[in-house]
C-alpha cells in the first residue's frame, strides 16, 4: 500500500494541533536528509526492516519499531529488502512542540511499541477523514491526531517492560480503585502486586509519574469531586468516604492538588 496525504492548510493553523501531513510506503524509498526535516516526525514499521543512520551510526528498525525524528536533525533510512512498510505522521501547530515534550518527544529515538493495532487504528480513521471530506477533513484528522499521539505516549511509556511489572501495576490499581475508601498501605500495594516497594514506585513513576501514596490521593480527590458536584452530604461525610482520616487532611490535600478549596469547588461547580 502506498498513499501519502498533504492537505491543503487552511484555517487547521490557529489550531494548537494539526495534521501537517501523513502517509505509508509499502517499500520505504532512501531517504537522505543532510538538513533534517523540517518537521518532526514519527515514522513505525510495521513490515519488512530497514536501516536508519543517525549521528553516524546505523540502526536496525523492524516491525513494531517506531523513529521519533525532531525537526531539523540530520538522518538518512533505507530499506533492507523489498519490503519496508512505514507509516509516518507529521504533527504542527502552535502547541505541538509542548505536547510532543510532554509525551518525552524531544530528542531522536528509536521505541519498541509492540502491539500496534490501536494505533494503527487511528492512523486508518486520519487518513479516512481527509479522504472522505475535502473541506474539514484535516480538522477531523487533527482531532484523531492527538488520540494518535496519546496512544503512541501509551506504548513508548510501557516500552521495554515485561508483562510482569505491567500485571503488578494494574493489580495496584485495580485494589486502589477498589477500596479507596479503606486505609492502604505500600505494603498492601506490594502484598496484591506481588514485588518491593522500590520497584512497585519505580513502576508508578515510570509509567504514571506519580508516586503510588500520591495516586491514591488523587484517585480519592477523584471520588470526592464526584461527590462534592452530585450530592448534597457534608464535607466531613465525604471526606469520611472517600478514605481520608479527617475532613481537614482531606481538605488540605484538595487545596493542594486543585488550588481550591472542597466547599469553593462545589459553589463553583
Amino acid at each position: 500500500m502506498f498513499f501519502c496525504d498533504y492537505p491543503i492548510i487552511r484555517g487547521e493553523r490557529e489550531l494548537p494541533l494539526y495534521l501537517l501531513n501523513m502517509g505509508q510506503h509499502y517499500c520505504q524509498d532512501h531517504i537522505i536528509r543532510t538538513e533534517g526535516y523540517p518537521c518532526p516526525q514519527i515514522l513505525y514499521c510495521t513490515k519488512g526492516s530497514g536501516t536508519l543512520v543517525l549521528d553516524g551510526k546505523k540502526l536496525h528498525i523492524s516491525p513494531g519499531t517506531a523513529i521519533y525524528m525532531p525537526a531539523g536533525y540530520p538522518h538518512e533510512y533505507y530499506p533492507d529488502g523489498d519490503v519496508w512498510d512505514v507509516h509516518w505522521a507529521v504533527p504542527a501547530g502552535y502547541a505541538a512542540e509542548d505536547i510532543l515534550k510532554h509525551f518525552g518527544l524531544c530528542e531522536p529515538k528509536i521505541y519498541e511499541l509492540g502491539e500496534t493495532k490501536r494505533l494503527d487504528h487511528i492512523f486508518r480513521k486520519m487518513h479516512e477523514a481527509i479522504r472522505a471530506d475535502s473541506v474539514f477533513g484535516n480538522y477531523r484528522a487533527s482531532g484523531y491526531l492527538y488520540d494518535f499521539l496519546i496512544e503512541f505516549y501509551r506504548l513508548i511509556s510501557s516500552e521495554g517492560a515485561a508483562s510482569a511489572p505491567n500485571s503488578a501495576l494494574m493489580k495496584a490499581l485495580d485494589h486502589i480503585n477498589c477500596n479507596y475508601a479503606s486505609p492502604i498501605s505500600m505494603d498492601d500495594l506490594c502484598a496484591v502486586s506481588g514485588v518491593s516497594k522500590q520497584y512497585l514506585c519505580m513502576l508508578f513513576r515510570k509509567t504514571l509519574n506519580v508516586r503510588p501514596m500520591e495516586y491514591i490521593a488523587k484517585r480519592r480527590i477523584q471520588v470526592a469531586k464526584e461527590l462534592l458536584t452530585g450530592s448534597d452530604k457534608t464535607i466531613e461525610e465525604i471526606a469520611a468516604e472517600t478514605g481520608f482520616c479527617t475532613a481537614s487532611y482531606f481538605c488540605k490535600l484538595f487545596k493542594r492538588y486543585e488550588g481550591i478549596t472542597p466547599s469553593h469547588f462545589k459553589k463553583t461547580e
